[in-house]
């Protein structure tokens, strides 16, 4: 296993931006517009690894709010054509049409290191125990490349993996409700393709969601469509809220309940 180390005066150390995602790629953008060195180690063999997963899934938030200004101005000097601000895109053309151009421009592809999985980030020199100076030493980034181990010196690190990998459980407190574990092959802890690959799974089935964000909206929202097309199939929805209505903007009543849904349901389809 090859082991390197960069090694750079502690002033011109690079900040290391885990995941190249939009996150992570819009930091490394906005670090180079302050002149700052920036690398980006991301675990995927290309940008957007983990939202290609969920390439099916539209966003609730529009074009609009999705493009970091810094890449907006690298975008336009490159003849970016960028897509309708009020659109709403899917994984899939989030990265298409805003992840992957952003990554071949000259500004940002030098600063982008694939199939690199980070197993570590420590301080320089400084073990568990050992405190003294320890805000004064260089960060240490551990990576697992294509041709092996890689440590890495940062003055700096922006953790932007995300949350895709590590869902939370289905219990309170961050733990497993009962049963959980038992049952964790009937579990999905993402929004299925439901109207896709992966609809011999779901049509005509029961189907319990648990969740009040936006991920449970699209699941139930497709997850119903799945049962018209199909005539037939349930749908339960199970949230911890006490009051149903803030799930779509503070609304109290049956009726401003049903309002908010169906708000919700064409910006889902638009």
């Amino acid at each position: 296993m090859r082991t390197n180390q960069l090694a750079h005066p502690e002033n011109d150390l690079p900040v290391i931006v885990i995941g190249a995602g939009p996150i992570g790629l819009a930091a490394a953008v906005q670090l180079h517009a302050r002149g700052q060195a920036a690398l980006v180690l991301e675990a995927g063999v290309g940008v957007g690894t983990s939202v290609r997963s969920w390439g099916h899934v539209r966003l609730f938030s529009p074009w609009r709010y999705l493009v970091d200004p810094a890449a907006r101005r690298l975008l336009d000097a490159h003849g970016w054509r960028a897509p309708d601000p009020e659109s709403h895109p899917t994984g899939a053309e989030l990265v298409g049409r805003l992840l992957e151009p952003l990554a071949a421009l000259p500004e940002v592809a030098p600063a982008l290191r694939f199939e690199h999985r980070v197993i570590a980030v420590t301080r320089l020199g400084f073990d568990r125990l050992k405190t003294t100076g320890r805000d004064q030493a260089p960060f240490q980034v551990v990576a697992e490349g294509p041709d092996g181990e890689h440590r890495l010196l940062a003055r700096a690190v922006i953790d932007a993996t995300g949350t895709w990998t590590g869902p939370n459980p289905l219990g309170s407190g961050g733990v497993p409700a009962a049963g959980e574990r038992a049952h964790v092959a009937r579990i999905s802890y993402r929004v299925p393709d439901v109207l896709g690959i992966e609809r011999w799974a779901y049509a005509g089935m029961r189907t319990l969601v648990v969740g009040s964000g936006h991920s449970a909206f699209n699941a139930v929202i497709d997850l119903a469509e799945l049962a018209r097309q199909e005539d037939g199939g349930e749908v339960v929805w199970a949230v911890r809220r006490q009051q149903p209505g803030q799930m779509f903007g503070g609304a109290r009543t049956p009726r401003q309940v049903s309002r908010g849904w169906a708000r919700r349901s064409r910006s889902r389809r638009c």
